[in-house]
């Protein structure tokens, strides 16, 4: 960060020394509102770092990617970064607001279609799965194994089978989506039924408890933590999956084809407009699903002491 600042400070002097006056007293003034602004920042995000409650905490982070924003795009204009290289903030806004149309329609092929429906069937079948590898040890000695193989394919090789198999439309994507989600709830779910201790079994027993209701009572409950620990790390596995299947077949739309068309015509502006969407959906699923978490789960140790 110091040396970054300190090549940025030299760039612009040197830009200082061959500019005229009216360009000499616009980067004065553009250094001096940058300068109070980064000031300003700090002491706001040292400020809010050292308060309590759900402002506090949602407005550091805030204000430090505001900062790291402004960073980006001083240095990629200090330093006149090739656009095909790396395009400032400015530019990616531009062209976010500029295609808003069509980052939509995108949006919508790739994430309303692909990924919740892979998303749904993905965590539903990994969850029924291991419901009945809980009943039954015969399947958990011959499913778990298999479901450790499906995981460690790689997906530039399941994508290209799933086009061939549900062709260019958003089901072959989903299907990317369903492979990928499908072991992590497979594994949280089963390692959350087993999580309950002899305790409370023999608790269960005491009261002549059946299996569905040791179940439902006793055994989900405990392991839900598990289980929404996998349903976050599938939120950012889906768009992942959905995205990257886009680039082995897809039609005039979704986010994988923006970014894989784009970038071969050196529109890298769009490409990181595009990204940007991904990033935001992911963050927003994921953000949704700790909010959930949280008032599901309120009676976990780990919420427990947490204002």
């Amino acid at each position: 960060m110091v040396w970054a600042a300190l090549g940025l400070i030299a760039a612009t002097l040197a830009r200082f020394a061959i500019a005229d006056a009216a360009s000499r007293m616009m980067i004065g003034t553009a250094l001096a509102v940058a300068a109070f602004a980064i000031v300003a920042l700090f002491l706001a995000m040292v400020g809010f770092a050292r308060g309590e409650g759900w402002f506090a905490r949602l407005a550091t982070p805030t204000l430090f990617g505001l900062l790291l924003l402004w960073l980006w795009e001083m240095l990629v204009i200090g330093f006149a970064v090739p656009f095909v290289l790396l395009p400032p903030p400015s530019a990616i806004a531009r062209a976010f607001g500029t295609h808003l149309g069509l980052l939509a329609q995108d949006f919508a092929q790739t994430y309303l279609h692909a990924v919740i429906a892979g998303y749904a069937l993905g965590c539903g079948t990994g969850f029924l799965v291991a419901l009945a590898i809980d009943r039954s040890p015969f399947l958990k000695r011959g499913l778990l194994p298999m479901g450790n193989l499906i995981s460690a394919m790689p997906i530039v090789g399941i994508a290209p089978i799933m086009v061939m198999w549900f062709g260019f439309e958003w089901p072959s994507k989903a299907a990317v989506v369903v492979v990928m989600t499908f072991f992590p709830m497979l594994v949280n779910t089963t390692a959350g039924l087993a999580e309950v201790g002899a305790i409370e079994r023999d608790l269960m027993q005491s009261y002549a408890a059946r299996y569905g209701a040791t179940l439902v009572k006793l055994r989900l409950p405990a392991a839900l933590p598990h289980i929404f620990t996998a349903l976050k790390l599938n939120s950012t596995l889906a768009l992942i999956g959905a995205v990257v299947a886009e680039f082995f077949g897809t039609p005039i739309l979704g986010m994988g084809f923006r970014i894989s068309t784009e970038a071969a015509k050196m529109n890298l502006d769009l490409v990181w407009a595009t990204i940007t969407v991904a990033a935001l959906a992911g963050s927003l699923s994921f953000g949704a699903l700790a909010v959930l978490e949280r008032a599901v789960t309120f009676w976990h140790p780990s919420f427990r002491g947490s204002s």
